[in-house]
Order: structure tokens, then C-alpha cells, then sequence
């Protein structure tokens, strides 16, 4: 049996939407987007585009967003970047996200070159006991944070602001590498769990195959396209029911319950004094 106790304790934290409805939903991210350029002043969004769900649906709201501030007289631009390590296997999905987007701007930028330069040097340092803890699993996360550079020097440079695409689903488990995909300085997809993501790119336009696409992190060079669902051990369906206040299994649920507590440091960063 579920402990309600601690889930809807989980559910509060995250944010959870306890009532949605996909249209409000919707509507209340573009505004908070909008909003937000408008109180801070700054000149638009940049974010990365991978050809997921999870970016595709904040870069559209990002789009929507900049276009209502134009509608009311101010200046705002929206970047959709992309970021591949040197070749993508999944691109053909990254342009359908492109062509779904449809942002002010596109460019692409390749963190291969920069990643390997960095992995080169580490490899060549005194930094680590041996060459086997090099893992590509580690390298992985080392292109996330390449990535995350270039979206803060190319914000850094425009006076914009990084869209980060976390959801709750991702947050509960922490799927995402700390100040890597983790960073930003705004997540419209905060507290929707996976299905609910989905249910706003179906409302805002976006075809089965951006909406369905198996999700991915794609960060492990001996592992292309590994399922997250796989890498998790957890199905997204039973991380969603449990975000929703559902019964689960109570093998889904020890396992949604360790994630949550090994990845508590990736969702309060950085570590004082006061939170241990």
C-alpha cells in the first residue's frame, strides 16, 4: 500500500499540479514566461532543442511567449539552439521539434570539440586514481554541461535568459546532471508529470511522434538513445500515477522512493551547513 503520507508530502514539494486542466495549464506557463520578461527586462529565452517532448513543448512555449510580449509593444526573441555531440543519431526528431518550435532564431552549436578538449585533459592529469573511473556514463554528463556553456554564453551575450526543461516527473528521480540540463533560470515544465507534458504539446500542435517519442537522455556515447525508462528501472507511467496521488506498486514506489532520496542534493544546491 502507498504511503500517502510521504507522497503527498512529494507531490507538495514538486509542485504538482492537483487540478489540470490542459488548456488553463497551458495558458498559465505562456503567461508566466511573458511575465516574467517583462518584469525583469530581459530580451528573450534560449534553450536547447533535442528533439524530445520535454524540449520541444518549452521551446513552443518560449515562442508563444516571446511573440505576446512583441504584442504588447516590447522587444523579445526566442533562440531554439541546437547542441549535438559532433553527429546526433536521433537529428531527423530534433528538426520535426524545429519545424514544430517554429522559433525567431535557430542555430546550431556542436559541444563535440569543447567535451573531448576537457575529456583529453583530465585524461592526461594526476586528477583521478586510474583511467577506469573515466566512465561513459561520467563523459555524459560532461556534455550536458558543455551544452549548458553554450546556452549561458550565447544568453550571456544577447541579455537572455536560459529555459531549462525539467519536469516533475524527471525531479522526483533526479534524471538530470546537476548543473548540467539541471541548470537554468526558468522551468516552465516544473511540477507536470510526464504525461501532462505530452497533453500540452498535443494541445499546442505537435505531432504523435514529438509527442510519443520514447524519452531519452542520449548522454552515453556505448549506450545511444538509452531509454530513461531503462535506465531507471522505473516505468514514467508509474512515476506519473505516483505524482498524481496514486496507488502503485510497491516496487515501483521503493524504487521511485530511492531515486528520490540519492538525487536530494541535485534538487537543493547548493549544500549548507543547515541542510544536513
Amino acid at each position: 500500500m502507498t504511503d500517502r503520507a510521504q507522497q503527498q508530502e512529494i507531490i507538495e514539494a514538486l509542485g504538482v499540479p492537483q487540478n489540470f486542466e490542459v488548456a488553463a495549464e497551458t495558458e498559465r506557463r505562456i503567461a508566466f514566461l511573458a511575465d516574467y520578461l517583462e518584469r525583469t527586462g530581459a530580451k528573450g529565452y534560449v534553450l536547447g532543442i533535442s528533439g524530445g517532448v520535454d524540449s520541444s513543448t518549452a521551446g513552443r512555449l518560449a515562442q508563444l511567449a516571446v511573440e505576446r510580449v512583441r504584442e504588447r509593444g516590447g522587444d523579445a526573441r526566442f533562440i531554439a539552439i541546437r547542441l549535438p555531440y559532433q553527429v546526433q543519431f536521433d537529428e531527423e526528431d530534433a528538426q520535426r521539434a524545429l519545424a514544430f518550435i517554429r522559433a525567431d532564431e535557430q542555430t546550431t552549436i556542436n559541444v563535440g570539440p569543447a567535451t573531448d578538449a576537457m575529456w583529453a585533459e583530465v585524461m592526461a592529469s594526476d586528477a583521478t586514481p586510474d583511467e577506469s573511473t573515466l566512465t561513459d556514463f561520467v563523459k555524459g554528463n560532461v556534455k550536458a554541461r558543455q551544452r549548458m556553456i553554450a546556452q549561458y554564453t550565447v544568453a550571456g551575450a544577447r541579455g537572455m535568459l536560459v529555459i531549462g526543461t525539467d519536469q516533475g516527473a524527471e525531479a522526483i528521480v533526479g534524471f538530470f546532471t546537476k548543473f548540467g540540463d539541471g541548470a537554468a533560470d526558468l522551468l516552465p515544465l516544473a511540477g507536470l508529470p510526464k504525461r501532462r507534458v505530452k497533453q500540452i504539446a498535443a494541445h499546442l500542435g505537435a505531432e504523435d511522434r514529438i509527442v510519443n517519442k520514447v524519452p531519452t537522455a542520449d548522454l552515453e556515447t556505448d549506450k545511444p538513445l538509452l531509454p530513461d525508462e531503462q535506465a531507471l528501472g522505473v516505468r514514467y507511467e508509474d512515476v506519473d500515477d505516483y505524482l498524481e496521488g496514486k496507488d502503485i506498486s510497491a516496487e515501483a514506489e521503493a524504487k521511485i522512493l530511492d531515486w528520490y532520496r540519492r538525487t536530494a542534493h541535485k534538487r537543493a544546491l547548493p549544500v549548507t551547513p543547515d541542510d544536513v
